[in-house]
C-alpha cells in the first residue's frame, strides 16, 4: 500500500513538472500553470525602460543576457538575469506610440514561482524610471 502511494506521488511530481515558456519566448524547466509574472505599463519609450531594467538586474543580482526580439508586429527588448538564486526574465514591448508594456517573470531553481521578487523587481524598475534625469 505504501509503495503504491509513493509511486503515485512520484508520478504526480513528474507529470506536474515540465517545460514552461518564459516571457522572452524561451523554454525552461518549471511547474506549469502557476502564476509567475507581473505586468505593468508605462507612458515611456521602451529604451528608457530597457535601461532601467538592466540597471535593476545588475544592482540586485547578475545580468546574464540582454537583447532584442524582432517580431512581425513590433520590436521587443528582453533582459535576463539571476537574483537571489532565481531566474528573472523581463520583456519590454511597445503597446502603441506612447505606452510600453513590461512583464517580469521570476522562477526558483526548482521551477516554482517567486511573485514577491517579481513585484519587487517591477517596483525597482518603476523607481529607476521616476528618478531618471529628464531630457
Amino acid at each position: 500500500m505504501n509503495a503504491k502511494l509513493l509511486a503515485a506521488i512520484i508520478g504526480l511530481l513528474i507529470v506536474a513538472s515540465g517545460c514552461v515558456r518564459t516571457v522572452t519566448g524561451e523554454k525552461t524547466g518549471g511547474v506549469p500553470f502557476i502564476n509567475d509574472t507581473v505586468q505593468a505599463a508605462y507612458k515611456l519609450p521602451p529604451e528608457a525602460i530597457f535601461a532601467a531594467a538592466k540597471q535593476v538586474i545588475r544592482e540586485e543580482g547578475i545580468l546574464t543576457n540582454e537583447g532584442t526580439i524582432y517580431e512581425p508586429t513590433n520590436t521587443v527588448k528582453v533582459v535576463q538575469g539571476r537574483v537571489n538564486q532565481c531566474a528573472v526574465w523581463v520583456r519590454i514591448a511597445p503597446v502603441d506610440s506612447q505606452v510600453t508594456s513590461v512583464e517580469v517573470e521570476v522562477r526558483t531553481q526548482g521551477g516554482g514561482s517567486r511573485m514577491a521578487l517579481a513585484h519587487e523587481i517591477d517596483k525597482e524598475i518603476a523607481v529607476k524610471l521616476a528618478l531618471r534625469p529628464r531630457p
